[in-house]
């Protein structure tokens, strides 16, 4: 259960950010151009339109920010791990060149951006390491740091390695940076708001229209558009075509006060289990960042153990203290490495999309972003065929054994029977919660905290995978393309659209007084 482990559950940027308050889009509203998404990569893309004298309007299905961007590490890095090794040998030199390139740009345009709009989110210098804790590991960060210095990129290799534990060496980028990540994006939103242009909350989008104008619709009104900027992570309207190019992928953050030495520098490691360390100062408390305990969305479990080994990592290896937050995220993985920024279809003219920032949002989202801003300006920039969304995908298939399930595929609880539902639910716990077989399809159940019964279609609005409950965050998830659903139904994340419809809350199994935990201590 959720409550067993330490921190709340909630990242340190929500927690520590004020809430905002945007309204609803509630009528039909025409700007130049509509963007989907109100993370780093739509929020970007609209201030760079708003300033080249585009009106824009944002929708963003919950609070801005309140997805990916709210749930990253703040690390503001062209190094990502060991990427140039990588996309040197899936693609050849000059792409790894690029992809350097366009990042170490996006670092700088961030700069800029806090100093032009004052922006009070923390941001600073430092430097940033990929570090190996093994001889077979210390070849490839030194192979890592002269290939990335041949690019020109501010690269060297390095044995002296500010951690509190032994290493043997590192790749270190200098002038790399950190911020809060909410508090930026927020920045970004007051930015863009007012003379002619807007950003709503709670305004999810349920349909996309390309046409002279486009139309994207929501639930209570319409914005209609030039062009449209879908920047969701996962995306949605594109007829499942990025599911077979990316898949999803979930990871794990805790953050806890530390009175250790502030080491002025944010870290990766080589060596599996993957561990990613920073140190932010929020509110007069300096905290310590530990994430990792990484897995493809469609091989969940273990949310419980992989918190407790990150809370033991940042207690034993980086001297934090009781851990005061912890926090999951999805990422939108590319199969070819590589992030999409460009037109949703090989047919469409004024519908663009932003997808597959490799976990490295906070610079491939800003990158992905100018990108389309040159495309939707008509000066589209040197990296635009980087990230272009109609180049050769992988081969069919190649997403599925990267990671995600195929669409319609059964999932834990689907093709139960009756028999076995009804002691599942016999043995449900508030809290918890199970896919049965009902007459009318998959049910996803969900026992509140006073026992009672909630249930939902378990059939994902996206392209049909069964979910599967996810007890630590009591949310039910597609292991498919990672849509992601409340315990009433409600999208929590894309690609779905639309909520899980409801059902009626089956009855208690017969000479049962309700879930078994009304009784149990959760």
């Amino acid at each position: 259960m959720s409550d067993r482990l330490e921190g709340k559950p909630v990242s340190l940027w929500v927690a520590t950010a004020a809430p905002t308050a945007y309204p609803m889009l509630d009528t039909d509203v025409e700007v130049d151009v509509a963007v989907v998404g109100g993370g780093i990569a739509g929020l970007t893309a609209a201030l760079a339109l708003k300033r080249a004298g585009h009106t824009v309007a944002v929708l963003e299905s919950a609070r801005i920010g309140s997805g990916v961007t709210g749930s990253t590490t703040g690390k503001v890095t062209s190094l990502h791990r060991l990427v140039y090794a990588d996309l040197a040998e899936s693609h050849d030199p000059g792409t790894a060149r690029a992809y350097g390139q366009a990042n170490q740009d996006a670092i700088e345009h961030v700069a800029r951006v806090v100093a032009q709009e004052g922006i009070d989110c923390g941001f600073r210098r430092v430097a940033n390491y990929t570090y190996a804790l093994t001889d077979a590991s210390l070849a490839r960060v030194r192979a890592e740091a002269s290939l990335a210095a041949g690019f020109g990129l501010p690269s060297a290799f390095t044995d002296e390695v500010p951690l509190p534990f032994a290493v043997k060496g590192a790749v270190r980028f200098d002038e790399q940076a950190q911020l809060h990540a909410l508090r930026y994006v927020q920045g970004l939103a007051r930015a863009v708001d007012g003379g002619g242009s807007f950003v709503f909350e709670r305004s999810p989008a349920r349909a996309l229209r390309e046409g002279s104008p486009s139309v994207v619709e929501t639930w209570n009104g319409s914005l209609r558009a030039r062009e449209v900027i879908v920047a969701t992570n996962v995306p949605f309207g594109d007829g499942g075509r990025f599911g077979q190019r990316c898949y999803p992928h979930r990871s794990y953050l805790v953050a806890a006060p530390t009175s250790a030495p502030d080491p002025g520098a944010t870290f990766i490691s080589v060596d599996d289990p993957l561990r990613s360390i920073m140190t932010a100062t929020v509110d007069g408390t300096r905290y310590v960042l530990a994430g990792g305990e990484g897995h493809r969305a469609s091989a969940g479990g273990g949310t419980v153990e992989r918190y407790r080994r990150l809370a033991d990592f940042a207690r034993d290896s980086l001297h934090a203290g009781e851990i005061a937050f912890r926090w999951s995220t999805q990422d939108s993985m590319p199969v070819d490495g590589l992030p999409y920024a460009g037109p949703i279809s090989p047919t469409a003219r004024h519908i663009h999309v932003i997808t597959g920032l490799r976990k490295w949002g906070l610079t491939n989202g800003t990158a992905a972003a100018l990108m389309l801003t040159g495309t939707v300006t008509g000066t589209a920039g040197a990296w635009a065929s980087l990230f272009d969304t109609n180049r050769p995908g992988p081969p069919p298939g190649a997403a599925e054994a990267a990671g995600t399930a195929d669409a319609g595929s059964d999932s834990a609880g689907s093709g139960a029977t009756a028999q076995d539902g009804l002691a599942r639910l016999e043995a449900l716990a508030p809290g918890e919660g199970t896919v049965v077989a009902q007459q009318d399809g998959d049910t996803a159940v969900y026992a509140d905290e006073d026992g009672r019964f909630l249930a939902v279609s378990a059939t994902c609005t996206h392209q049909g995978c069964t979910v599967e409950f996810n007890p630590v965050e009591a949310t039910w998830d597609c292991p498919c393309h990672g849509s992601r659903f409340a315990t009433d139904g409600s999208v929590i994340q894309g690609p779905a659209a639309e909520n899980l419809a409801s059902r009626p809350a089956p009855s208690p199994p017969s000479g049962s007084h309700g879930p078994a935990a009304a009784g149990r201590t959760p």
